[in-house]
């Protein structure tokens, strides 16, 4: 089966996480597909294969080799991100790409237009996975698991000699709790990989330092007509917190390495007013000053008024892997091989965010994130080309290939 074909079953179920869940998984639909894709890879050959009471899939494929070798590991997230629905998607295969316009639905208007979205015109020619317009596609990471599968499946089928490769499938890694629950212990490899990056041959060790900032407002309400000198308006007061925040560090004036605040989200009544932000850069130093600014900014607000207006709770989420890789740095180079004998061009690209592996490297386990090829994740106009699928399957059993 071509990973494609298996990444278009998979986007049937509906597995968006949800942070206002305490539940691991958070939602049912996860469960469903994760004890689907156990049925799979036992007809895989996949002898182990299970899920455990937290909902991660776990299983083996045994050494062929006879010789000793690294335990290698693939990882890849069964959840999608809540942020456009995940609701009855309706994938659609553009045949032979020509560079045009993508009419999406039209019943809705809904057009990923070129100008806007330029990595189109790499893929003339190729074949894209699109949506209608109404939800997401999946691609994260969904692509993943069927990459890795297919790739499962090929290094059995062509009998490639391999080691040992250890194989895991995680719930709710966009609401930040993959990690949470991972028996890195039992799952037994020395090193894995994540399969959750973006454009085909991004090679990814670089990640975000991450905290979450919650500011909380206590006003005080009185009736409008006799509120001078006396109201102490909540929404007002975290206004002005977020305007003593740097207008162009926000994720939409920043790229790269840059790192930002982001206002998630706000909502209050003159009595109370909450504010959510999340926290990040790449440099240790930075991001502990980006915090730093927003507990001396609390400060200030606080003075100017004499009294605990503002109430600040920082709490950090995860931290830059890149120290964990470094002293590995053949999981670079042997990716970056592999890439190049599947004719795919290798890009070391620093993560805007950051997977599981980020946390998996601080729990023990080094582990860099590679590409699925996917474009455009959590959104209407996602889409993915079906020759990145293929060709990150061949880059993931040259990978494990010995």
């Amino acid at each position: 089966m071509k990973a494609y074909e298996r990444f278009l079953g998979y986007v049937k179920i509906n597995t968006a996480s949800d942070a206002e869940k305490s539940d691991c998984p958070s939602t049912p639909g996860q469960k469903e597909l994760a004890l689907s894709i156990v049925k799979e890879m036992k007809e895989l050959g996949i002898g182990d294969a299970h899920m455990d009471e937290y909902g991660y899939v776990y299983g083996t494929l045994e050494a062929n080799c006879g010789q000793k070798t690294p335990v290698l590991g693939l990882i890849a997230h069964m959840d999608t991100s809540d942020a456009v629905s995940g609701e009855n998607i309706r994938p659609t295969i553009i045949r032979n790409y020509d560079g045009a316009d993508i009419v999406l639905n039209p019943d809705k208007g809904i057009v990923m237009r070129v100008g806007e979205h330029e990595s189109l015109l790499e893929y003339v020619g190729e074949d894209l996975i699109v949506t209608d317009g109404t939800t997401l596609l999946g691609s994260d990471d969904k692509a993943g698991i069927a990459e890795i599968l297919t790739a499962i499946e090929t290094l059995q089928k062509d009998k490639i000699r391999h080691g040992t490769v250890k194989i895991a499938f995680t719930p709710d890694e966009e609401i930040g709790r993959g990690a949470d629950r991972f028996d890195v212990k039992s799952f037994g490899a020395d090193f894995a990989y994540t399969v959750d990056g973006g454009k085909l041959g991004e090679i990814e060790y670089e990640n975000f330092n991450a905290a979450s900032a919650d500011v909380i407002v206590h006003g005080v309400n009185i009736h409008p007509g006799n509120a001078k000198d006396k109201m102490r308006n909540a929404v007002l007061i975290g206004m002005a917190f977020n305007a003593m925040l740097p207008a162009n560090e926000i994720p939409a004036c920043t790229e790269g390495y840059e790192g930002f605040y982001h206002l998630s989200g706000m909502a209050g009544r003159e009595e109370k007013a909450e504010l959510h932000y999340i926290v990040r850069d790449h440099d240790k130093n930075k991001f502990e000053a980006r915090k730093r600014r927003l507990e001396k900014t609390a400060d200030f607000i606080n003075d100017q008024y004499g009294a605990a207006v503002i109430e600040l709770r920082i709490k950090d989420s995860y931290y830059n892997m890149k120290e964990k890789i470094e002293p590995y740095p053949f999981l670079i180079e042997n990716v970056e091989k592999a890439m190049v004998k599947a004719g795919v061009t290798p890009k070391i690209t620093p993560i805007r965010g950051g997977t599981d592996g980020a946390r998996l490297s601080y729990m023990g386990l080094p582990c860099p994130n590679l590409s699925t090829g996917g474009h455009n994740f959590h959104g209407r106009f996602e889409y993915i080309p079906i020759q990145s699928m293929d060709r990150m399957v061949d880059v993931l059993v040259n990978l494990v290939g010995v």
